[in-house]
């Protein structure tokens, strides 16, 4: 039976009272892995590329698709199931691209983004084909001419673009304002200085811009007031310089459910407002519908997976609080320490019992501030039970530390009842491999 209780339609309650995930006990999982260990609902993942897929073809047709936002967690696994489902990538460093490139994933569907890529970064990105590089300042322009004339080919790109907008999220998630390290702003001029001096080179092609406003957002009014800012200056482009940009990447961002507090729109109320708003501004602009991309991560991945941990001790202090320690703790999951983040916590093996103790659950690290949760209710726990933390598929492997020389943990993917690895887990030998 599904629970309402927690956040995720993916968890489950079974006959034995276990916490279930994708119809896999996770208390079995646990047994059989080990812990920590990460598990992945594959079938939700699938779904969630799938509506998203067919929401941008029901809006804009063929003129559309979504990319992949592989920072909220990329393997070679997520690249082969983007690579299924007809979907783009969206990548960040090297690494991320070197990944899908061992994945066989087609770097013409890769859009590559970064505010500081390296020289060694741009050279590996013309040199495996990438579609579209999003160009974040001047500087990078000036080095991607320079290597792809050495390379004798034009490179498609997007010029990232700040386009004002306060998203309403945590500080360290906005990226839209004028004040961040991402991009060209508009209130400044800088964006279009951007686009003229792209124009004025002969190995780039400007195909159009790109923006991102921020992450975990529930409001849908900033993604529609984006897109009409952005449509908008593809508008003025087009008015001073002639040139009609053909491709509008508006990002991600939109929120998840981690608890009961949050309350996310269905993604459907973002795509269908913002695609009647750039439909109608495109209009008003006088301009082609551009080709629309977006760029879903947390969305995607966010829900549809959670973390097992082993409870080794539960320490009462009286009248302060009380301390459930964990095998694991900011070295998988680093959002709490980062952004205060809220998560729901289980007894996985107590899953159908009512969550009646308050307590902090703190990871092994020797860092006071090493915890996943503080005051949060859960089943009375004791040493050896099954800890779950739900809705931890985004930002926290991708996220990961050796921190104390800790090994990263396992991350499995179940479907129907079945399971595999995906990603093992790392050995102290990992750890040292690269010790001289």
């Amino acid at each position: 039976m599904v629970i309402s209780m927690y956040v995720s339609d993916s968890v489950s309650i079974n006959e034995f009272g276990h916490l279930t995930l994708g119809g896999s006990d996770t208390v079995v999982l646990a047994k059989k892995y080990g812990t920590p260990l990460m598990v992945f609902d594959r079938d939700a993942i699938v779904a969630n590329c799938r509506a998203f897929t067919e929401s941008v073809s029901e809006n804009y047709g063929d003129n559309g698709r979504v990319l992949y936002a592989g920072k909220a967690f990329s393997c070679k696994e997520m690249c082969r199931i983007c690579r299924d489902e007809g979907m783009g990538l969206d990548v960040v460093s090297g690494g991320e691209l070197y990944t899908a490139i061992q994945a066989d994933f087609p770097m013409d569907r890769v859009c590559f983004h970064g505010n500081n890529k390296t020289q060694q970064e741009i050279s590996m990105a013309l040199e495996a084909g990438v579609g579209r590089i999003v160009v974040d300042n001047l500087e990078e322009l000036v080095q991607l001419n320079k290597k792809a004339a050495a390379m004798g080919r034009k490179q498609g790109i997007l010029l990232r673009i700040k386009p004002g907008i306060d998203a309403h999220t945590h500080d360290f998630i906005r990226t839209g304002q004028i004040d961040s390290k991402f991009g060209f702003a508009l209130e400044t001029g800088e964006a279009e200085q951007a686009a003229r001096a792209a124009l004025s080179y002969g190995n780039i092609e400007l195909f159009g811009i790109h923006c991102h406003i921020g992450s975990q957002i529930f409001d849908v009014d900033p993604f529609v007031h984006a897109a009409r800012v952005m449509l908008g200056f593809m508008a003025k482009i087009k008015l001073d310089t002639g040139c009609e940009m053909r491709e509008l990447n508006l990002g991600g961002g939109f929120g998840i459910k981690y608890t009961e507090a949050d309350k996310p729109e269905n993604f459907r109320v973002y795509m269908n407002r913002v695609a009647a708003e750039l439909k109608n501004a495109a209009a008003e602009y006088g301009i082609k519908m551009p080709f629309i991309m977006i760029e879903p991560g947390r969305s995607i991945v966010g829900a549809e997976a959670l973390t097992l941990y082993t409870v080794g001790s539960v320490k009462h202090i009286p009248d302060v609080r009380t301390y459930v320690s964990v095998d694991g703790g900011m070295g998988d999951n680093p959002r709490y320490i980062l952004y205060q983040a809220k998560y729901e916590v289980v007894c996985a093996n107590k899953a159908d019992q009512p969550r009646t103790e308050i307590v902090t659950v703190a990871g092994k690290c020797c860092e006071s501030g090493d915890l996943i949760q503080e005051h949060t209710p859960i089943q009375k726990v004791e040493a050896g039970d099954i800890l779950a933390v739900l809705s931890t598929g985004a930002y926290n492997y991708s996220m990961a530390s050796n921190y104390n020389r800790i090994p990263r943990p396992e991350v499995i993917m179940v479907s129907a009842g079945e399971e595999k690895t995906i990603i093992k887990r790392e050995t102290y030998e990992n750890i040292v491999a690269n010790d001289i």
